[in-house]
């Protein structure tokens, strides 16, 4: 079984080792690697999302447990990091929610899909690219409107709605969700030609974005706020999935939907995590320290969590 599942997670976490070695021994750039991950974050990634979503059986795929279930237990850890980290770790309500974030916004692009897809195959993906679709207008609603109330300097309520819906709308990743589910509702055929066009994008989308987020890891350091990524990290990649199992448990959730939804609950935060806390530059040592540690720990909690499913 070691073997198994040693051949399931080596591969993704290798590719993200290559490109943090390609940056740190001098074979590509900082810059180059932003031009990677912007490749991926705007085109690629979108193209995978899009090609998912206007195929997928919709009514199967959003099975309302599977989004009660994973998003009680991430915004549960999402307070819950906040408070404790406003309480014991003397921050600033609007930087305990930029520190917070990451204990709710899971990297289930980068890490989530293509572990999952090694773990039980491509063709089980439909539960995942649901909890995709929904991930940045949950995440960035509760952060943003949560960051907005609390913080001193925050604005009125029609400021808050306009930041809130531009940071959904203006994202990449929900243009080609949305683009998805407008084909797959309206059952517009598109041309054979494009298909395969979006389809080679696609292909390239997650090796690239995990070559490129390795590159990127190499810009943080843990010699800042150690202690909170050390909670946010014990959040979010043992208690959010545990919590996560009991829930899918209660609901009844079928075998197959739980193993899914609990393996994407117990990947480490991304990137939006850091990105957040930039927007509105909070918490930034604590989130960017929060992304390197819980990237690094994720290698053996994701092993053990696919050992016990």
């Amino acid at each position: 079984m070691l073997t198994e599942i040693l051949n399931i997670v080596a591969p993704v976490f290798i590719v993200i080792g290559a490109g943090y070695l390609a940056v740190r021994v001098g074979l590509l750039s900082a810059g180059s690697i932003d031009h990677l991950m912007k490749f991926a974050i705007t085109f690629a990634i979108p193209c995978l999302l899009f090609r998912a979503t206007s195929s997928i059986d919709l009514v199967a795929a959003f099975d309302w447990r599977i989004l009660l279930a994973y998003y009680a237990a991430a915004i549960g850890c999402f307070f819950a990091a906040f408070l404790i980290v406003k309480t014991f770790f003397k921050r600033r309500p609007g930087e305990a929610v930029g520190v917070a974030f990451a204990a709710l916004f899971s990297n289930l692009v980068f890490l989530g899909l293509p572990i999952s897809e090694r773990a039980w195959g491509a063709d089980s993906l439909a539960p995942n690219f649901a909890l995709v679709s929904v991930n940045a207008p949950i995440c960035y609603l509760i952060g943003i409107t949560t960051m907005e109330l609390l913080r001193a300097d925050g604005r009125g309520a029609v400021e808050t709605t306009r930041i809130v819906v531009n940071a959904i709308f203006r994202n990449s990743l929900m243009i080609g969700i949305g683009l998805g589910f407008i084909v797959n509702i309206s059952g517009f055929a598109l041309p054979e030609a494009l298909i395969g066009a979006v389809d080679l994008l696609a292909h390239a989308s997650l090796p690239v974005g995990l070559f490129a987020l390795g590159g990127v890891l190499i810009r943080y350091s843990l010699s800042k706020s150690l202690g909170e990524a050390s909670l946010i990290s014990l959040l979010s990649l043992i208690v959010q999935p545990a919590i996560t199992l009991l829930l899918g448990h209660l609901l009844q959730l079928p075998e197959s939907l739980l193993r899914s939804v609990v393996l994407m609950a117990a990947v480490a935060p991304g990137l939006n995590a850091y990105l957040f806390a930039s927007m509105y530059n909070r918490g930034i040592d604590a989130a960017a320290s929060t992304v390197l540690l819980s990237t690094l720990l994720s290698v053996f909690s994701v092993s053990a969590w696919l050992i016990f499913l």
